[in-house]
């Protein structure tokens, strides 16, 4: 039996004997156990993997034990993944993204039980809940350099779309940008490992490379090997929250419905009339190979929820270094309306969210099948509504909560109005025939049916 004790290190380097005591007493919990997970996946930090089981299945007999001391906590892992090693020793990235899991699941966890959170619809108590676990993190640093760029796009994508978003990461690193993304491989890697290089040459040394996952995605996309700040949100409408609230530029590259539940999610709260005056700089962007996607993408918003929608965002195609010019040229609007409103330079208070946004959308078959998937109903609200499609079949795609659903009872069922389903089905298949559901090399078996 393999053991191995870490001393805490970041946020959870100094606890009270209150916080101790605490987290001793959460070991017999269910949290506990998505402890475990989490930190089995962050031992995996690098890995191209998108299936839990790859995971889980081959370490029964991983454990995590929390040993108290005086001034904290340590933790011993027993029987970890030997890549997470170099010569007997600990990959030191690693070792942070462990206490980065104690941090935001078992400390903030007996702050804001799952319980409570559930339950809690005050949207400004939500917000609070965002900025403190991000504020605990350590992530709102007061630098006013406005400089947080948000790259969304899949895990599953091509090599020169890989490509294209490092090369996209490498002219927002020259121009001193920092990057967020969901932390995984594919498009939410490429952007990172670029600013790396371009951080480098001009000598910038507050790289920032955050991770924002939530404990039912980590598993299916470990963080990869360039994040140096992991936070782990409670659920995806955190998640997403957090994304929106600490942005400053969103760049999305091509992806499946996890891509089109983000871009669902900002275009429904950029649409609310209460945000008109917002200043987010939105680009979609992809090389020339991805111009069908980024067609298909936008017909479908347009045909969906208008021309209104269409123009909260810019596509540019092919131009990398076009990009990051459109972002650095429009920082100073972004401070100007910052400081014109008085608002945080590194939190978005101003952004009003619905409560459709913010209350935890948990996918099954009864909840899938009840979504108002018709046009006769407000444009943010049906945004909503199509976020939570796809959010569904994120979860049958990669979630083990959403893939045991499946396995027992059969794809979820979607109904709705048919000229949406039929817009709808055309787009989920686009996304199959471009592999872009699945790592290349696995074969996607839907996890949804739609029906009129």
């Amino acid at each position: 039996m393999h053991k191995i004790q870490l001393n805490p290190i970041g946020a959870m380097s100094q606890l009270s004997h209150l916080e101790v005591n605490l987290l001793s007493e959460s070991t017999d919990s269910d949290l506990y156990k998505l402890f475990r997970n989490c930190c089995l996946a962050v031992l995996y930090s690098g890995a191209e993997i998108d299936d839990s089981e790859n995971i889980f299945a081959p370490h029964h007999n991983f454990s995590v034990n929390l040993i108290s001391r005086e001034r904290g906590v340590k933790v011993e892992l027993v029987n970890p993944p030997a890549h997470a090693f170099v010569d007997g020793e600990l990959i030191e990235g690693v070792h942070e993204h462990i206490f980065c899991v104690l941090r935001d699941l078992l400390h903030m966890g007996a702050k804001y039980s799952d319980q409570a959170l559930q339950f809690i619809t005050d949207s400004d108590y939500i917000t609070h809940t965002v900025f403190d676990m991000l504020r605990h993190a350590q992530t709102i640093k007061n630098t006013a350099e406005l400089n947080m760029v948000v790259c969304w796009g899949g895990h599953s994508i091509g090599t020169v779309e890989y490509q294209y978003t490092k090369e996209v990461g490498y002219q927002l690193g020259l121009r001193k940008l920092n990057i967020c993304t969901g932390c995984g491989p594919g498009a939410m890697k490429g952007p990172m490992k670029g600013a790396t290089i371009g951080h480098a040459k001009q000598r910038y040394k507050n790289g920032r490379y955050l991770g924002l996952t939530e404990p039912g995605i980590i598993a299916a996309e470990p963080p990869n090997a360039i994040v140096n700040e992991l936070v782990i949100m409670p659920d995806i409408e955190k998640r997403l929250e957090a994304f929106i609230r600490l942005s400053h530029a969103i760049v999305i590259f091509p992806g499946g419905a996890g891509t089109a539940e983000e871009l669902l999610y900002l275009i429904g709260i950029m649409l609310d009339d209460k945000n008109k005056e917002q200043v987010l700089p939105i680009i979609l962007t992809g090389p020339e190979q991805s111009k069908a996607y980024f067609e298909s993408i936008d017909h479908f918003i347009g045909e969906a929820l208008g021309s209104e929608a269409q123009k909260l965002y810019e596509i540019v195609v092919g131009d990398a270094a076009k990009v990051a010019q459109i972002i650095k040229h429009k920082n100073s609007l972004v401070r100007d309306y910052r400081k014109q409103t008085g608002d945080s330079y590194d939190f978005n208070w101003s952004l009003k969210i619905a409560a459709e946004f913010q209350s935890p959308f948990i996918p099954n078959h009864s909840s899938m099948a009840e979504l108002n998937l018709h046009f006769n109903q407000p444009k943010t609200e049906l945004a909503a509504a199509l976020r939570q499609v796809f959010s569904g079949i994120v979860a049958g795609n990669v979630k083990s909560e959403g893939m045991a659903l499946i396995k027992e009872h059969g794809p979820f069922q979607l109904k709705g109005e048919p000229k949406l389903m039929k817009m709808m089905d055309d787009l989920l298949e686009s996304f199959v025939e471009q592999q872009r559901m699945k790592l290349p090399g696995s074969k996607y078996v839907p996890c949804y049916q739609i029906t009129e």
